[in-house]
């Protein structure tokens, strides 16, 4: 690599840094001028952004394991949530509450959520290079085929049968489904105030134990095979791993945590918006790990938290903002709603520029490489059959030129 070329590279690094980090600099500014407007004391904010925390953190983080292995953003991951509302139907149907009913939720919602993996990961291996764009349409997909389930099958083909949930007709699910049995069992479990702030200890445990499972993970063969699919696929497939296979149990894995993440999500709700509360879960939850910092290709621990923190900490501040500025409280609403959909528009923008950018830089490293070599191709004598001949010869390392350079000089003393 030629010293221009790492010059070159040296004076990008902060530039580089502004750009990756832009979004998490914007939320922070924004949040900056917000919240001094909207007037909410820091022990309100402190204990809103500890609540939150707690009931998205999961979710977001079984975003980690498809990004590690190159299928970017999933917001197939609503798969899995929609399996965790299913398996609160059956739960709220046999009316079994408190943590046992999560934890039955949650067996229940592994199978479903493992065949609706299954199906989004075989699917996304036939778009490969568009794993995104198809992931969303899948999701908008299968979410055709739980409203034909829960508002038509459920009651007349699944049986179903306390009426509470069931729609007048006597078939179909209601459009709000109680958990109050069950609201914040996992929260409240361990709990503790500090200074009037409460802390669900349980979850955080639960979000711990993930967060220390995707660290051991990138460590073992599985992990290490999904890193190498992430990074190059064909490099990957010649090297014996079996990069389909790979890339559907990432998906698979994801969706699965995404099922208990929205088991965690609804308990501390306390109600199941039947046809709605999935809609919008996939789109904020990468929303959020982007504010954090994260990328398309690449997002660590640290910017789920970040992100959790700046996003709901903007989602508190911007309608009490509004309000107070323009007098009109929805204002607020419709920018946060806004801000998602544009950091995800930004975000994929940035990951197109960067990628161009670096093939451009890819490129002019190339050239710079085969310039510096060319300029290293010297006339080489080489004895054949007992004539002198001259022949263009290319030095493979140091060792080589100074091999040469001391043939050169051997030969030449043998000519005088």
């Amino acid at each position: 690599m030629s010293k221009q070329v790492k010059a070159k590279k040296k004076r990008l690094t902060f530039g580089q840094f502004l750009a990756n980090n832009s979004v998490p600099i914007m939320f922070i500014l924004f949040c900056a001028v917000c919240i001094p407007v909207s007037g909410f004391s820091p022990s309100y904010l402190l204990n809103e952004i500890v609540t939150r925390m707690g009931r998205n953190t999961f979710l977001i983080l079984c975003l980690l394991i498809p990004i590690m292995a190159g299928m970017g953003l999933n917001f197939g991951m609503t798969l899995g949530a929609m399996a965790g509302e299913i398996a609160l139907i059956f739960v709220s149907d046999w009316q079994i509450w408190g943590i046992p009913g999560v934890v039955l939720a949650m067996i229940l919602s592994i199978p479903i959520s493992i065949l609706l993996g299954a199906f989004c990961g075989g699917m996304l291996n036939r778009a490969r290079g568009r794993e995104m764009i198809t992931s969303y349409i899948i999701s908008f997909f299968i979410n055709g085929v739980y409203q034909l389930v829960v508002l038509y099958m459920m009651g007349s083909i699944i049986p179903i049968k306390h009426s509470e949930i069931k729609l007048p007709r006597g078939y179909g699910i209601r459009n709000t489904v109680s958990l109050l049995n069950m609201r914040q069992c996992i929260d409240n479990l361990l709990a503790i105030n500090v200074n009037g702030v409460k802390i669900p200890v349980l979850t955080f445990i639960l979000i711990a134990l993930l967060c220390l499972f995707i660290v051991w993970f990138r460590k073992t063969k599985l992990g290490q095979d999904m890193r190498a699919v992430g990074q190059d696929m064909e490099v990957a497939r010649d090297a014996g791993i079996k990069v389909e296979r790979t890339r559907i149990i990432s998906i698979i894995m994801s969706t699965v945590f995404a099922g208990f993440g929205m088991i965690l999500y609804l308990q501390n709700m306390g109600n199941l918006s039947t046809y709605s509360s999935h809609s919008q879960i996939g789109m904020f939850c990468i929303a959020a790990l982007l504010v954090g910092g994260a990328s398309v290709d690449r997002a660590s621990i640290g910017n789920v938290f970040v992100g959790v923190t700046l996003f709901h900490l903007m989602f508190i501040v911007a309608p009490a903002a509004g309000a107070k500025i323009t007098g009109d409280s929805m204002i607020g609403e419709y920018f946060r709603v806004f801000i998602s959909y544009g950091v995800i528009t930004v975000a994929l923008i940035m990951y197109e520029t960067k990628k161009r950018r670096n093939k451009s830089m890819a490129g002019q490293e190339l050239a710079a490489a085969q310039k510096e070599e060319a300029w290293n191709i010297v006339p080489y004598p080489m004895v054949a059959s007992g004539s002198a001949s001259s022949a263009w010869a290319r030095p493979s390392s140091a060792r080589g030129r100074k091999a040469r350079s001391s043939g050169l000089s051997a030969l030449r003393s043998s000519w005088a």
